[in-house]
């Protein structure tokens, strides 16, 4: 079976969890190329399709995942196969995990002082054995002197993963223009999994989650962030996907 599949154009890496956390422990392993995880949602697909630098950015990954049961319902209209549903949080967790048996080194950019504070108490709690590093990068835009700055320090720090926590598609395409200045074996852009662990915004139970309701969990909790996900860009990718099956 071909180990991806493409759906509005993006190339989806249909291997289980369990597989993609062998293929970036071989690149810790090796340090030779690196392994470069991302996860793709109906919102950044919808984005991807009228971006041609983020979806430059996602096809450039070793590994771009389904990440919302949006996917599967886009998948069926669109009459292609996507692999299992792994969230960013899943990766993060069976990475760390490996990590710590490892006595690796994980670095955290992205977010807020505070929230990576909390994230530094909670791995140390999780992951005793994993040196945490940490950045928060400013706000918005930044000058080419304070991203080598950052880039640095990121370097100094020689960590086996690189967790890279800010929206998408801004974290792709920052990770797609700087993997090759970036000696580090894993570079993972995964977003919202750093509020989530750092206890800031809350996941949805798991039952929810089963059901395939956690963006309706969420929306009330987080109306500024998902409104145009929920109502702009769910319809417009389910329209897109059924376009997609009309042509083919």
């Amino acid at each position: 079976m071909n180990s991806s599949t493409r759906l509005l154009g993006v190339r989806l890496d249909r291997r289980p969890l369990a597989e993609l956390k062998q293929a970036a422990e071989r690149a810790i392993a090796g340090r030779v190329e690196p392994f470069v995880f991302a996860c793709a949602n109906p919102h950044s697909l919808v984005i991807a399709r009228r971006d041609p630098s983020f979806r430059a950015a996602l096809d450039a990954a070793s590994a771009v995942v389904a990440d919302g049961v949006g996917c599967r319902w886009g998948s069926a209209l669109s009459g292609v196969a996507v692999g299992p549903r792994i969230t960013g949080f899943d990766f993060f967790l069976a990475i760390m995990s490996g990590l710590d048996a490892r006595r690796g080194r994980a670095f955290f950019f992205g977010s807020s002082d505070s929230t990576l504070r909390l994230i530094r108490q909670r791995s140390a709690h999780d992951f005793p054995d994993v040196a945490v590093g940490t950045l928060s990068p400013p706000f918005g835009y930044w000058p080419e002197e304070e991203n080598e700055r950052m880039l640095e320090q990121i370097r100094a720090f020689r960590p086996d993963v690189l967790w890279v926590g800010m929206t998408a598609p801004k974290q792709e395409k920052w990770v797609a223009a700087h993997v090759g200045a970036l000696p580090v074996p894993v570079v993972a852009s995964i977003g919202a999994v750093f509020d989530y662990y750092a206890g800031v915004v809350y996941r949805a139970p798991a039952w929810v989650c089963e059901l395939g309701l956690e963006w309706l969990y969420r929306l009330p909790r987080e109306p500024k962030r998902l409104w145009r996900r929920t109502f702009i860009s769910a319809p417009a990718f389910l329209w897109f996907s059924l376009l997609d099956r009309r042509r083919s």
